[in-house]
């Protein structure tokens, strides 16, 4: 166990705070039940990458040149290179945006926290960033406390959960969005490469199968939490509010929840989304680029002996903070990130379900109704996620 829930922690990173968060401003708690819905989808997606990964050693982007040929191989690699620079501008901002809430200029956390992933990484085996990676990951169950300050109506609750006003464009634009935010294409190349990487065994399947549940039910927990947190706090008085920064979430929170949860606490909780994610998005993108062009890629090999593995690792932290540092302003993309990984669903979990039909070994492969239900779940995730940021984007 571990892979998992390191990879759903970072599911629930700055940029699906603000999008949570944003939902729960415009929309009270029409958007809740979609948090719900798709705890299900999450761990079907994900189990994928375990059963993968267990089953044939192989990581996402190796085992997509060995299927499909190099040039798929990079299609794929390609799409997550632009995931990961969106995801690792929201991480830096929102770390960096915490920090100024507490008088830390931007230059100086941002050097903290590159200083510190680096450090993580460089200096470590596979377990024990796992390790390092979960406490910082448990900084996200502040935000159920948040939620319980907030005291939300549970009436209102419940009529938000029976409503969903599927014709409005804005309201089908942040359903892409929070779909975006839930299945990444770093996730799925991060999880079946650290499955790899820790040399986990068909005996440790169900282990595995169970580590990646708990935590798709945590990751969809917490954003129910922040969602509802804003939609009790923020959503009465700024319906119709944009929150663009942690800055903007908090600076609304502390008048109505207090100095200590508003800023403190949910400061905290934002951290450490931040940085799991951090790690997750840029060792996902050191594995994969790794896997497509044959380096050493495993935390495993010393940093000398794997130079490329390790400096991928390392361009993608001090770019990240680097871009954040010089143009803050980018933090305003965060929906517009998730809503570009949803218009790339397609490709990743076509790339996934195929993967599931044809490299499998025969007696693991999907069959029968387990394998209709997940094209179904994959066909209709990604066609909505398609169908809200396209339509979103144009009528909006």
């Amino acid at each position: 166990m571990g892979p998992g829930l390191v990879v759903m922690l970072a599911d629930t990173d700055v940029g699906s705070i603000i999008t949570a968060a944003q939902s729960g401003v415009q929309w009270g708690y029409r958007l809740l039940l979609l948090q719900l819905l798709l705890m299900p989808v999450l761990y079907i997606v994900q189990e994928l990458t375990v059963r993968l990964g267990i089953f044939t050693g192989k990581g996402h982007g190796e085992l997509i040149r060995n299927t499909f040929g190099a040039g798929w191989a990079w299609v794929s690699v390609m799409g997550l290179g632009v995931a990961t620079i969106g995801a690792l501008i929201t991480e830096f901002s929102g770390v960096a945006g915490v920090g100024e809430l507490f008088g830390v200029p931007r230059a100086v956390s941002l050097a903290i926290v590159t200083a510190m992933l680096l450090a993580v990484v460089l200096t470590g085996s596979y377990r024990r960033v796992e390790r390092v990676a979960i406490a910082l990951g448990l900084f996200e169950l502040a935000f159920f406390f948040v939620a319980w300050r907030a005291h939300p109506q549970g009436a209102e609750l419940a009529r938000g959960l029976a409503h969903m006003p599927l014709r409005n464009s804005a309201y089908l634009y942040l359903v892409a969005a929070n779909i975006g935010a839930v299945i990444m294409p770093w996730m799925i190349f991060y999880q079946q490469s650290a499955v790899a990487d820790k040399k986990l065994q068909p005996c440790h399947y169900r282990h595995a199968q169970w580590d990646t549940a708990f935590g798709a039910v945590i990751a969809q927990a917490v954003m129910a939490a922040v969602l509802i947190a804003a939609a009790a706090t923020i959503g009465r008085v700024h319906a119709d509010g944009n929150l663009n920064t942690i800055g903007d979430i908090t600076k609304i929170l502390v008048p109505v929840l207090g100095t200590t949860v508003g800023r403190v606490v949910f400061g905290f909780g934002t951290i450490g989304a931040g940085l799991v994610a951090a790690i997750v998005v840029s060792l996902a993108s050191a594995w994969g680029f790794g896997e497509v062009t044959g380096y050493r890629h495993s935390l495993e090999h010393h940093p000398l002996e794997a130079p490329w593995f390790y400096g991928i690792y390392a361009l993608a932290v001090i770019g990240g903070a680097v871009i954040v540092d010089l143009a803050p302003d980018l933090v305003a993309l965060n929906i517009g990130v998730e809503v570009m990984n949803a218009l790339m669903l397609p490709l990743v979990l076509g790339f996934l379900v195929a993967l599931a039909f044809k490299a499998l070994p025969p007696e693991h492969r999907l069959r029968g109704p387990y394998a209709w239900l997940v094209v179904a779940v994959t066909v209709l995730t990604a066609g909505l996620g398609v169908y809200g940021g396209i339509t979103g984007s144009l009528l909006l």
